[in-house]
Formats: C-alpha cells, sequence, structure tokens
C-alpha cells in the first residue's frame, strides 16, 4: 500500500507542477518626484506666517526666518 500512495503521491505532485502558472514579467513603477524645493520653501513660509499672526513671532523673527530660508 506504500507504493500506491507514493505513486498517488507522485502523480499528484507532477500535476501540481504543471499546472503552476509560468512567472510574470515584473513591471517597475517610479516613485513620484519629491515635491520641488521651491515649494517647499513656499510652504514653510506660510507657516511661519501662521506662527505670526498668532503673535508667536515677531516681524522681526519672520523677517529673519523669511530671509533665510530665501538664501539671502
Amino acid at each position: 500500500m506504500n507504493r500506491r500512495q507514493a505513486n498517488k503521491n507522485a502523480a499528484a505532485y507532477s500535476q501540481a507542477a504543471a499546472s503552476v502558472a509560468p512567472p510574470q514579467e515584473v513591471v517597475y513603477v517610479e516613485a513620484p518626484a519629491a515635491p520641488a524645493a521651491e515649494e517647499d520653501v513656499i510652504t514653510q513660509i506660510e507657516r511661519l506666517g501662521a506662527l505670526k499672526a498668532q503673535g508667536l513671532l515677531t516681524d522681526e523673527e519672520f523677517a529673519a526666518q523669511k530671509a533665510k530660508l530665501l538664501g539671502g
């Protein structure tokens, strides 16, 4: 009986191996580009403006940080 079971197992294995789909082609997709540096600077200036509007930054502190972000 072991031989019969071994034959069944071998047949099942062969059938399963034959029915396995071939590997599919892998397609790589580029990640979206990082936001432009200019947009990042604008976002940071907007945040500074919000802090200034809330009274958390003085006009001088806002101007200094804005100049630093703009490279000046």
